[in-house]
């Protein structure tokens, strides 16, 4: 797919698209007054994230209960999962999203929070799985370069995990997948300081960018059906009386470890907070 922006006035691209002109000439090399730009569908938004109630506390599955509260522990913004955007969120509705809850995070922490009460003393080994992980990488003497695992994910995505999946891609990127964040083992970091080091920050990124692409592959390779922006052309239809539900998955391979997904579900919540206003149930988005 290209963007032909070559029959606007040059003067007029310099001056009401900058950004763009600049952009295009920095990273695809294209003067786009004489050029075409190549443009290519990419991930911009995760809509799933850590599951939380509408206090931005975090929730988990305990005894039964989907929405046991994890005490202490908030979660807002992109990281988090309130589920106002369903499975295709709007545009600019996470900028909402990050306002209101995270106003509602802070009110919800004045509420239950009492300045200058003693707090429980934190486990004297509560850092040590982070400062492994850290260790872990800033010492890794694999042959793999991370920008090598870097593209392997980044081309593993795009090839099996893009805007149309059939059972056939998604089957085939989980193994690739797997395989890709299996190399973490083998990564190489050759900068040892702590100071400034972009190989080390790019690993540790790129450890939390694989848990993510792993649960996600994992996850829609789970879910036989079309919902959102999840587009299964072997299922095209939405399908209520078997995924009508939240997946809930967990991997254990994060910080290096080869590691597995395991994958429950939470229900959705199928009331509102006021009387004000029905439930809306979901329907078909049409054009």
């Amino acid at each position: 797919i290209y963007l032909h922006l070559d029959h606007i006035d040059p003067k007029i691209l310099a001056e009401r698209l900058p950004g763009i002109t600049e952009t295009a000439k920095i990273f695809a090399g294209v003067d786009l007054t004489r050029q075409p730009i190549p443009v290519t569908p990419t991930v911009h938004y995760n809509m799933g994230g850590i599951p939380t109630n509408y206090h931005g506390e975090v929730v988990t599955l305990k005894d039964g209960d989907p929405d046991s509260i994890v005490p202490g522990l908030f979660a807002v913004g992109e990281a988090a999962c309130v589920s106002v955007h369903g499975a295709n969120r709007l545009g600019s509705n996470s900028l909402i999203d990050l306002v209101v809850f995270g106003r509602a995070a802070g009110l919800r922490l004045g509420e239950i929070l009492t300045p200058g009460a003693a707090q429980k003393a934190l486990p004297k080994d509560g850092a040590d799985l982070a400062l492994a992980r850290l260790d872990k990488f800033r010492h890794a003497e694999g042959a793999t370069p991370t920008a090598a695992i870097r593209l392997e994910m980044q081309r593993t995505m795009q090839a099996d995990c893009a805007v149309f999946r059939t059972e056939r891609t998604l089957d085939e990127g989980v193994a690739k997948i797997d395989a890709v964040n299996a190399k973490m083992a083998d990564v190489r970091v050759s900068d040892r300081s702590l100071i400034w080091n972009s190989d080390l920050i790019e690993t540790l990124e790129l450890d939390n960018l694989l848990s993510q692409a792993v649960v996600t592959m994992h996850s829609a390779a789970n879910r036989k059906e079309s919902r959102g922006a999840h587009m299964h052309e072997d299922f095209p239809n939405r399908d209520d009386a078997n995924w009508m539900k939240h997946t809930i998955a967990t991997f254990d391979g994060w910080g290096g470890k080869g590691g597995t997904v395991k994958i429950d579900y939470r229900p959705v919540h199928e009331f509102t907070l006021t009387d004000d206003i029905g439930y809306i149930k979901p329907k078909a988005r049409v054009y």
